[in-house]
C-alpha cells in the first residue's frame, strides 16, 4: 500500500469543488487516511515548494497557496501515487484531457486545483509537513477486497 499527500488548493475550495474531487478519489477505490482544512503559512509553503525556489513561478505559487484555505489529505491504496497523478491530469489544466480533475475543472496553469505527491519519497516528506503521525488513521473499508482482491491493503 502506498500513501500520497493531496492538497485541494484554494481555487478548489473557493469554487466549491472539494466534494466532487474527494468523491472521485473515493470512487476510484482509494482510502482517505487523514484530512484537514488549513491556511498554508508562508513558512509551510516554502518548505513544501522548496525545490522550486529561484524559479520564475516560485513567488506567485507561494502567494497562491497561501491565498485561502486548502484541504490536505493523506490518500492511500495500491499504487496511489500513479493513480492520483493520472486522475489529476497534466499540471497545465489547458493541456489536461477531459476526464481528469484538471481537464474537467481547470483552465489555468497556476490555478490548477490540486497537488499530489510525485514519488514515495516526496509523499513521505510532504505528509510529515502537514500531518502528525497520530492524525493518520489506519482502517480497512469493507469494499477494498472488491476493488483490488490481490492488493495488500
Amino acid at each position: 500500500m502506498e500513501q500520497s499527500l493531496v492538497i485541494l488548493k484554494p481555487d478548489t475550495v473557493q469554487r466549491g469543488l472539494m466534494g466532487d474531487i474527494i468523491g472521485r478519489i473515493e470512487r476510484r477505490g482509494l482510502r482517505i487516511a487523514a484530512m484537514k482544512m488549513l491556511h498554508v503559512s508562508r513558512e509551510l509553503a516554502e518548505q513544501h515548494y522548496g525545490e522550486h525556489k529561484g524559479k520564475v513561478f516560485y513567488e506567485p505559487l507561494l502567494a497562491f497557496i497561501g491565498n485561502g484555505p486548502v484541504v490536505a489529505l493523506v490518500v492511500e491504496g495500491p499504487e496511489a501515487i500513479n493513480l492520483l497523478r493520472g486522475m489529476m491530469g497534466k499540471t497545465n489544466a489547458k493541456e489536461a484531457v477531459p476526464g481528469t480533475i484538471r481537464g474537467d475543472y481547470g483552465i489555468s496553469n497556476r490555478h490548477n486545483l490540486v497537488h499530489g505527491s510525485d514519488s514515495s519519497e516526496s509523499a513521505a516528506r510532504e505528509i510529515a509537513l502537514f500531518f502528525k503521525p497520530d492524525e493518520i488513521i489506519a482502517y480497512r473499508r469493507a469494499s477494498e477486497p472488491w476493488i483490488d482482491p490481490d492488493a495488500a491493503w
